[in-house]
């Protein structure tokens, strides 16, 4: 039951802060699921990017009501993101749960860094 609720508040906050700050659910979910659920890393990267896509397609259809979708560059990156999304799963599924831990982390340390830096200089 509480893992229930966890899965629960998990979507709940994924989607507020996806909606909120456009930031990709993996931030929240594969740490949540790991640390807190218990899953392998392998096994929460591979429920984030699927629990990703309603929130994605909804954030989407929403922002692009408002007129804020860059058309073309979405298309673009969407594109090339699905051959290389293929790409990085195969070489998830034969890397070490531990090169995978580490690799996520240090995703997270540097977007931290440069998210904190940019902000800094903006000053705003």
């Amino acid at each position: 039951m509480l893992d229930a609720a966890l899965v629960v508040l998990l979507g709940a906050a994924a989607g507020a802060l996806a909606g909120l700050f456009g930031v990709g659910g993996g931030i929240i979910f594969v740490p949540t699921l790991t640390l807190v659920l218990g899953l392998g890393q392998l096994e929460a990267e591979a429920t984030s990017l699927l629990a990703i896509v309603p929130v994605a397609v909804l954030g989407s259809w929403r922002q692009t009501r408002a007129g804020t979708v860059r058309w073309r560059d979405a298309t673009a990156i969407g594109l090339v993101s699905v051959g290389t999304a293929v790409a990085g799963a195969l070489i998830a599924d034969a890397a070490p749960e531990r090169a995978l831990r580490v690799g996520f982390a240090l995703v997270l340390a540097g977007t931290a860094v440069q998210l904190a830096l940019r902000a800094r200089r903006s000053g705003d």
